[in-house]
């Protein structure tokens, strides 16, 4: 099954040169493969009354991450559009327009944290609740989503360096504040 997946052609289009996919993108993809990893876990853990919730639970996330990649692409172009602008365009309105596209690009990777927080979260719990047997997979998809947590944390940052005291900053720490909790529990790190 794993043989018909076209990864070459994937880690191809990231390692081009162009500027996108890039960073956002990559969290957004390991955010859907750890929420599928989460899926399966859950979905051999027989003896546990919540594993059916926790497979919908993994499947909305999955669902949820999967467009982000092309949406954080997207966003990521039209920055670049915007750094594009004349030069000699009054200072005062590019820079506005530049700043603005910013933080329109912060929402993604802060969308993209949210969600990786969120499969953290829940793949720990299928750690400790489900399939002792399967605990490694779940603790793996748990890790996963927490370094793509950090990773589009990250970028929410370096989006918003030129706007002070945006909320969203602080917002995206605390998720990954969550996600590295929840990954340190779900490997046996932290019970």
């Amino acid at each position: 099954m794993v043989a018909r997946v076209d990864r070459g052609q994937l880690l191809d289009t990231i390692a081009a040169e162009t500027p996108a996919p890039g960073g956002g993108s990559v969290a957004a993809f390991v955010t859907e493969m750890a929420a599928s990893l989460a899926a399966m876990a859950a979905r051999f853990a027989h003896d546990w009354e919540g594993a059916a919730g926790a497979v919908a639970q993994a499947e909305t996330l999955r669902h949820r991450a999967a467009p982000l990649a092309v949406e954080d692409a997207i966003a990521y172009e039209n920055v670049l559009t915007a750094m594009r602008m004349p030069k000699d365009l009054e200072s005062e309105v590019r820079n506005t327009l530049i700043g603005e596209t910013l933080s329109r690009a912060a929402d993604i990777p802060l969308m993209i944290a949210q969600t990786a927080a969120d499969v953290a979260e829940l793949s720990c719990e299928i750690a400790v609740c489900g399939n002792p047997n399967l605990r490694g997979d779940a603790a793996a998809a748990s890790m996963l989503a927490a370094s793509a947590a950090r990773v589009a944390a990250n970028l929410v940052e370096i989006n918003l360096t030129t706007v002070e005291g945006d909320d969203r900053v602080e917002l995206a720490r605390a998720m990954v504040r969550s996600a590295d909790q929840a990954a340190r529990r779900a490997s046996g790190d932290g019970e």
